[in-house]
């Protein structure tokens, strides 16, 4: 389970005479198996939630727990290594490395200490590749991908490690409107298959059908300053 309570987080002032972000959520849950998005206006917070979810920013103030393990209690190496053993992550801006190819790509989490690259985990690899239509592109200089695709080899990369928590900012972002619903669809049955819990940021109101729950974290949370986070 994620659990979030009296969080708050400021952000400094990006410069002189603006003013700062301050993010304050009362409390968010989200078990095993079950799916949340996150919308809200630019600027309310969404993608900070996601990081501070995953432990790549901690709270100022409040509690942060996965699993019974708390975040806010862990300094960044822990959190590093809490995040790469349980938790899939896939980013705005996909953050592929452009030196490897797509299988290199998936694969990374292993290679940065998230557990063993044997066989068992290539076969896995290579198989949600195949089920989210890029198994022929698994060799491909992710240079060479449209953003379609290098959408769905990031997608791959947060399920490849088969994580209890999926963590995804905008996952549909980048998909033309006929394979939006089939990616997401296939981000949730993956993950559903190992009981694993969702929490996605979204601004396609269209898709909020496929989740458990929306949060609308504009209507929730004090935001008193600029678009400094969104």
């Amino acid at each position: 389970m994620l659990r979030l309570e009296g969080i708050r987080f400021d952000y400094p002032a990006p410069r002189d005479g603006e003013a700062s972000f301050r993010l304050e959520l009362p409390s968010l849950e989200l078990s095993g198996g079950r799916s949340m998005a996150i919308i809200g206006p630019s600027g309310c917070g969404k993608t900070t939630l996601l990081r501070l979810a995953s432990g790549i920013l901690a709270p100022d103030t409040g509690e942060v727990e996965l699993d019974g393990h708390r975040f806010d209690r862990l300094g960044a190496d822990a959190r590093r290594r809490l995040r790469l053993a349980r938790i899939g992550i896939v980013f705005q801006d996909f953050r592929l490395l452009d030196h490897l190819d797509v299988i290199g790509n998936v694969l990374l989490p292993f290679r940065l200490g998230a557990g063993d690259l044997n066989r068992e985990a290539r076969a896995y690899a290579s198989g949600l590749l195949e089920r989210l239509g890029i198994g022929h592109l698994a060799h491909r200089p992710v240079t060479r991908l449209s953003q379609g695709e290098r959408q769905r080899t990031a997608i791959c990369r947060a399920l490849v490690t088969r994580p209890g928590l999926v963590l995804a900012d905008e996952p549909t972002g980048n998909l033309d409107p006929r394979n939006k619903r089939v990616i997401l669809d296939e981000l949730l049955e993956a993950a559903r298959d190992r009981e694993a819990a969702v929490l996605a940021v979204t601004h396609d109101h269209d898709l909020l059908d496929a989740f458990d729950e929306v949060v609308d974290l504009g209507a929730v949370v004090s935001n008193s300053g600029n678009e400094v986070a969104s």
